[in-house]
């Protein structure tokens, strides 16, 4: 069923049970509709397999996490023991729970399907993975639940949504004690200790913000066990509910690849990025000197630009959240990142800088010459333009760079990410 829904094999499909122990995850897209599917380890009570506490847990992590569960079992086989264990586990589960009856294959086995209303969980979808039949019913209710269920986050339409993201241990906590004058958040040496999202709002400067202060991020090699997978989903799904994120980095250990990782997932995501280099007080002590240029500050910007280009965009400021120092700095710069989130150019302007960038430095591949006959920007939040162009096989991902710049040079956008799409214009299309 994971991999039909995905589009492509990821989960080991075998008859033996528990073949999948670890959780699996995909994006999927239902009728212009994106959700996030886990897979976890099939969840036993009564076996002597030693991993079969582990993957119950697993299994428990992804349910806390998801906003609807479902309950699959199997048409083939009937209603056994099995699943009436793990039903009666589900029972005080909050969640929308839908019983799926896989292997739904033909209308004996359908029928047979109807056996699992008596579990008393939830409505019984009959599917077959195999043949890709009733998944249709299935979404549709999925999507009638989920739209119907309240949001777990009461936020108000003129809030500014800030997630705090980096690796353990960099000052995220203190960040949001600075931000708000007082001690919301626990704050400890030993990494790891804010481990689900915190929402807290606040008013800075007449501007209702809503923190939203994740669990630090460790790069993929050091997700270790369940509880750190599960605080990167955390983060990404901040991500997601932010207009702006802002990225806390250790000014004493230099940037990493964890660092690294988080500032790409900003950009993934096309949300505006400020960086934030905290402890500096500790780097050119006793304050900082945040309002100085000095040689050492200089080195790290040029690292970051070295290091992390994609997100060259990014507004960088030095902070000392344990001194809260920086504050107004930082948040001016998340201030303007959302402005520019929200830029549009004229489409006049537009392409007069682009047909100037052309002009500058034509494009010819294989032998053909390439031209953009017109861009426009139907949208923000990010600001995307669409070149409309005459083959967008041409159309090199550095000569898209070498467009984006020109475009920044005219309105630099700081702190946010634009996106430059190619279609094939009408009067070449029909060639």
């Amino acid at each position: 069923m994971f991999n039909r829904l995905a589009g492509r094999r990821i989960a080991v499909v075998q008859d033996q049970p528990g073949v999948t122990r670890d959780r699996l995850y995909a994006e999927v897209e239902w009728k212009d509709r994106r959700f996030r599917i886990v897979d976890t380890g099939g969840i036993l009570f009564s076996d002597d397999d030693p991993l079969i506490e582990q993957i119950r847990v697993q299994a428990q992590v992804a349910m806390a996490e998801a906003d609807l569960v479902l309950f699959v079992t199997d048409s083939a086989e009937g209603l056994n023991s099995a699943d009436w264990d793990l039903a009666n586990s589900l029972r005080s589960f909050e969640q929308p729970i839908f019983v799926v009856a896989n292997k739904s294959d033909n209308e004996d086995r359908s029928l047979v399907a109807q056996e699992f209303h008596a579990l008393g969980i939830g409505d019984v979808y009959p599917v077959s993975s195999l043949q890709d039949k009733g998944f249709d019913i299935l979404f549709r209710d999925i999507i009638k639940t989920l739209d119907a269920a309240p949001s777990p986050f009461k936020e108000e339409d003129d809030e500014l949504k800030l997630a705090i993201i980096g690796r353990p241990n960099v000052g995220k906590s203190s960040m949001v004690n600075a931000l708000t004058g007082e001690n919301r958040v626990i704050v400890s040496d030993i990494p790891g200790t804010t481990r689900d999202a915190v929402d807290t709002p606040i008013t800075y400067k007449g501007r209702n913000i809503r923190l939203i202060d994740t669990a630090g991020i460790r790069r993929r090699g050091k997700t270790q066990g369940s509880i750190e997978y599960y605080m990167v989903l955390r983060a990404q799904k901040a991500i997601r509910r932010a207009d702006c994120a802002l990225l806390v980095v250790d000014g004493r250990e230099g940037l990493t690849d964890g660092d690294k990782r988080v500032a790409k997932m900003s950009k993934d995501e096309g949300k505006p990025l400020v960086i934030a280099i905290n402890k500096w007080d500790l780097v050119e002590p006793p304050d900082g000197n945040l309002g100085k240029s000095s040689p050492i500050k200089k080195d790290w910007l040029r690292i970051l630009g070295n290091e992390i280009p994609e997100v060259s965009y990014a507004i960088k400021r030095f902070t000392s959240a344990q001194e809260e120092s920086g504050m107004d700095g930082v948040m001016n710069a998340v201030f303007k990142a959302v402005e520019n989130w929200n830029f549009r150019v004229g489409t006049g302007v537009l392409n007069r800088i682009v047909q100037d960038a052309q002009f500058e430095r034509p494009l010819t591949r294989k032998g053909l010459p390439f031209k953009v006959r017109y861009i426009t920007q139907p949208s923000t939040c990010p600001p995307t333009f669409i070149a409309f162009c005459n083959n967008i096989d041409l159309f090199h991902f550095s000569y898209q760079r070498f467009i984006e710049n020109k475009i920044r040079e005219q309105f630099p956008m700081e702190g946010t990410p634009i996106e430059l799409r190619a279609r094939a214009s009408s009067e070449d299309r029909h060639k």
